[in-house]
């Protein structure tokens, strides 16, 4: 038969396939001569199943069949299987399907069955890590991770932007103009090294920290792997309510069904595509709103990371999400993500740190009366010898005086600051309080010492320098 060339022609054909699928609990649309279909068909013989066959190459429009099915269902080859009219696909997907118990539930007139537990959309810190605790708990997971190139063509592997183009590099590159810092320091401490010497290689530099990054992404794949986790290196996009497509760097394309989906895709800068945005502008992509259970409007979609609006952009808190968000999908939890008092770091030349609320946000909530701020100016020893220009600096609490001094606000900017604040995070999680501070015995001489013997507040506008020991 030739190519149907009407609107009438299709439809008509459309609707005669539609009643074929609706009326047959099993129907295989097959090739006769197709070694795969002979598989399936055989399966359902060993199942004791009846189904329809339809033999595309014994009809005379089998042609115009295969080329309607292509378009609902975007299968192109055969035998392309349906049960109690829910599409399976291929050999293979029917085949899987059949040693994951799922052809069993469909057989059965259970309707809702899908390919996956949860599909995470994402493999950075939170997907990486929802993932794994899904899978601990007993779930099939898939994760699917695609890193577009930047306008530059850079790509990178799987761990998300931390791994690759974030945290990681970052906290190594700081630590080399650290150690180029701590080698003017030493002449000063009596080493005797040579200034003309001591020259730093980029190159050497960049091929270190690579090799570094490209461990942990191998490291990554080992461990979904481990957990039986499916990873695919594609390009997501939802097609319906619980169905994916996920597109290969090749082009080649999948589907997959899931009951619950994770967004995890983290942020990329994009370029607005006006005169002077590549020279002159700074892309924070739109935000994705959820509820206190990183939930989105759809139900059975939730996110997690740097793409929740008005939350932290922050690995640490991506992961711990994730882990959370999986145990209340899967175990019966109910601890949430805690997005308040979270220790964070800013690697500069001269390290800041902070937890809780800033000033600002503690007045907004507490009203200034209610607060007690304390704040100190410092040296830290290790800046003496050297007698540094950016010797000078800095500490602050907030604390709650409703609530028994509460300390509600951390901040710290001076040498070490992700160590010092990572400890007094714990301790504010604990509900740490001014006069628990007081009460501490500090470890001289150290910088974190400076928060055992803060005496000074705000509000009485004292003298914060701190001098001697």
């Amino acid at each position: 038969m030739p190519p149907i060339d009407n609107d009438t022609g299709r439809n008509q054909l459309k609707t005669r396939i539609q009643e074929l699928i609706d009326s047959n609990q099993v129907l295989v649309f097959s090739k006769s001569h197709c070694p795969f279909c002979v598989k399936v068909k055989d399966l359902f013989k060993e199942l004791n199943v009846n189904c329809n066959v339809v033999e595309l190459d014994l009809i005379d429009d089998g042609s115009n069949y295969q080329e309607l099915l292509l378009e609902m269902t975007r299968q192109k080859t055969v035998p392309n299987v349906f049960v109690n009219k829910t599409h399976i696909g291929g050999c293979d997907k029917t085949m899987q399907a059949h040693k994951d118990g799922i052809l069993q539930k469909l057989l059965c007139g259970e309707s809702e069955v899908y390919e996956y537990d949860l599909i995470v959309i994402g493999g950075g810190s939170g997907g990486l890590a929802c993932s794994k605790e899904a899978a601990t708990l007993g779930k099939k997971v898939m994760v699917l991770d695609y890193v577009v190139p930047t306008p530059k063509g850079n790509s990178w592997g799987l761990g998300g932007t931390c791994v690759n183009v974030g945290c990681i590099p970052k906290k190594l590159m700081h630590q080399t103009a650290l150690l180029g810092t701590s080698m003017q320091d030493a002449r000063k401490f009596g080493w005797e090294v040579p200034e003309e010497t001591a020259k730093h290689n980029w190159e050497t530099m960049k091929t270190a920290v690579n090799n570094y990054i490209g461990s942990l992404n191998w490291g990554y794949r080992v461990a979904l792997r481990d957990k039986n986790v499916n990873y695919v290196n594609s390009y997501a996009e939802f097609i319906e309510p619980h169905k994916i497509k996920a597109t290969n760097k090749r082009g080649k394309e999948t589907f997959h069904t899931a009951a619950k989906f994770i967004l995890a895709t983290g942020e990329r800068p994009r370029y607005l595509g006006i005169p002077g945005d590549k020279e002159y502008c700074i892309t924070r992509n739109g935000k994705v709103p959820v509820n206190d259970e990183e939930q989105t409007n759809v139900p059975h979609i939730y996110a997690i990371g740097d793409i929740l609006e008005g939350k932290w952009e922050l690995t640490p808190v991506a992961i711990q999400a994730g882990k959370l968000l999986a145990r209340r999908l899967y175990a019966g939890a109910s601890l949430k993500c805690d997005y308040v008092n979270v220790p964070t770091t800013v690697f500069t030349p001269l390290e800041y740190g902070a937890c809780g609320h800033s000033e600002e946000k503690a007045i907004e909530l507490y009203g200034q009366d209610n607060l007690e701020v304390y704040h100190s100016l410092f040296w830290p020893l290790e800046f003496t010898v050297p007698n540094r220009d950016n010797n000078k600096c800095y500490s602050k609490i907030i604390c709650n005086k409703l609530d028994n001094d509460r300390v509600i606000g951390f901040h710290y900017l001076g040498p070490n600051a992700g160590e010092v604040t990572q400890g007094y995070g714990a301790a504010m999680k604990c509900g740490l309080t001014k006069e628990q501070l007081d009460n501490t015995i500090g470890i001289h001489p150290t910088c974190a010492e400076i928060f055992t013997t803060m005496e000074v507040t705000k509000s009485s506008g004292g003298d914060i320098t701190q001098a001697g020991c």
